[in-house]
């Protein structure tokens, strides 16, 4: 037998957990045909790569991803096939991209969604989500791209941004779309209960449109109601949906955001084992940091945005709405000199972008309740924000659990958090060889078979005959993250080879431009 491509002298890590063993990986048509624990394939292949003792493993998967509509622009995605992901999870948080209703208005959604998932360089020419994927084909993609079909992208399809509980037609409307974008190759469905305009929806609303994944057995992927005070009401909420549904949960971003909440990592695990052992299927990920990020208006109480961005700039200039805006802001619970502002749209405010609202209001002789507004105000909703709020111990607690897989949840644009560059890099380089939390089989398992059963991506994820040949080559004593908040715009070290479908897109540890991943339709 002949190959298209050899890789050999490695330590191949299978993703399963199992310990390292040296060998040999033969590719053919984007996929893996052969391991062996030689280097007997050298000669059968038409190209082979000595890897030089480096450690070979699956391609990663970033099970929340936000390049929705930067990949249009950016279609190789360097931030991310550079640190060794193969795959990406869009549509998070309930914002998918599609389907949007012909009432819907793709510009308004935009507006929308512009401080989470940027802005589209281009003509929005789609609706549906069959139409979505085909659009992201044609453009060409350097990894590949699974999407959940987005509960806020429904219920703005058929409700806009109604700041009200859903009536029976338009629940029945919502879930008829969630089932046409499953029908049509989405991989899940997802909710942000944080967001506008699904943060209104009561738990009948949510529990309809998940169970809609009962039949095709697809994962629940949640941003849950609340993160803080009240996270154990959150989570068991979600729980309980998945056993009335018997529907696979995935919990977003797993962590305990600001105190009192610090130091409980171990009752939140709790909770999911506890799920486990009544019959639930639940998973989470995380990232491996102690701050979060997110679009600046997430700040807002919901009503601001109810009819649209237009609107919610005059109500952030009014006098009597900026008062009841002030109360608000004022009751919120982050201290101000730990949320930082990461990117805007105009230049007049660019000299912003790293800095902390305390000192962007001191900057502007405002307090920062009236920062936030005119800032707002100014960008039209278009900025974005880091919050620290985690506890390292709680990071580390959730990070040696086997049921968490790694995630980057990464924006982009301005001085974006630093897990857009690093992820991966730093679990591998500060937890795995610097800390010994975790054992470098384990980290990889985390980061590849455990994403890729959650997610239901059966040809992704081991090293394996037959398997997609994504695959991710390192130096295991290099692999580092250099990527700061204060200079998040720098790519990991020790990474040599990434490889999309049997294709280099990092080759020698520089991006070749190639665009062989393709969208994954269920």
């Amino acid at each position: 037998m002949s190959f298209e491509l050899a890789l050999t002298n490695c330590r191949i890590v299978d993703g399963t957990g199992s310990p390292w063993f040296r060998g040999s990986v033969g590719i053919e048509s984007g996929r893996i045909q052969s391991v062996v624990r030689d280097d007997s394939l050298a000669g059968a292949a038409e190209r082979t790569v000595d890897l030089d003792g480096l450690l070979l493993a699956p391609g990663f998967i970033d099970t929340h991803s936000h390049s929705d509509l930067r990949l249009f622009d950016e279609p190789a995605l360097a931030p991310k096939t550079r640190q060794g992901i193969t795959t990406e999870i869009l549509g998070q948080d309930g914002f998918s991209m599609a389907p949007l209703s012909d009432e819907a208005d793709p510009a308004e959604w935009e507006d929308h969604l512009s401080g989470l998932n940027g802005r589209l360089d281009r003509e929005w020419t789609w609706r549906t989500t069959a139409e979505y994927f085909d659009t992201i084909d044609a453009n060409g993609i350097g990894p590949n791209i699974g999407m959940l079909v987005g509960h806020g992208t429904v219920r703005y399809s058929v409700m806009g941004m109604a700041d009200r509980s859903a009536e029976e037609s338009e629940l029945a409307a919502m879930a008829d779309l969630v089932t046409a974008a499953l029908k049509a190759g989405a991989i899940g469905f997802s909710t942000g209960l944080i967001y506008t305009p699904q943060v209104t929806a009561d738990t009948d609303e949510v529990q309809r449109l998940a169970g809609r994944l009962a039949s095709f057995g697809r994962p629940f992927v949640a941003h849950i109601r609340n993160e803080t005070d009240d996270i154990w009401g959150a989570l068991d909420e979600f729980v309980d949906i998945g056993d009335d549904e018997e529907i696979p949960l995935h919990l977003s971003h797993f962590k305990l955001a600001l105190p009192p909440q610090h130091g409980k990592a171990e009752r939140a695990i709790g909770v999911l084992e506890a799920a486990r052992e009544r019959g639930v299927d639940i998973t989470a990920d995380q990232y491996p940091y102690t701050a979060g990020s997110t679009m600046l208006a997430e700040l807002l109480p919901s009503w601001v945005r109810t009819d649209g961005t237009d609107e919610a700039v005059k109500r952030l200039g009014n006098g009597e709405d900026r008062a009841r805006i002030r109360q608000y802001i004022e009751n919120r619970p982050e201290a101000w000199e730990n949320v930082v502002v990461t990117s805007v749209a105009s230049d007049a405010n660019e000299g912003f972008e790293g800095m902390a609202l305390d000192k962007i209001a001191e900057a502007r002789n405002q307090d920062p309740a009236a920062a936030v507004m005119d800032l707002l105000l100014e960008e039209r909703l278009e900025v974005s924000k880091i919050t620290h709020m985690l506890a390292d111990e709680d990071v580390e607690t959730i990070l040696a659990n086997k049921q968490t897989s790694i995630a980057t949840d990464g924006l982009f644009g301005g001085k974006p958090h630093p897990r857009t560059y690093g992820t991966y890099p730093r679990v591998l380089g500060h937890y795995v060889r610097t800390k010994n939390l975790l054992g470098i089989e384990e980290a990889i398992q985390m980061m590849t078979s455990l994403p890729a059963r959650a997610m239901g991506l059966h040809r992704k994820g081991i090293v394996r005959p037959d398997m997609d040949a994504d695959l991710a080559v390192f130096d295991p004593q290099r692999i580092a993250s250099p990527a700061t908040y204060e200079d998040p715009r720098q790519f990991p070290e020790g990474i040599a080879h990434v490889l999309v479908d049997g294709q280099f897109v990092v080759r020698n540890g520089e991006p070749t431009g190639a665009t062989p991943g393709s969208v994954i339709r269920k």
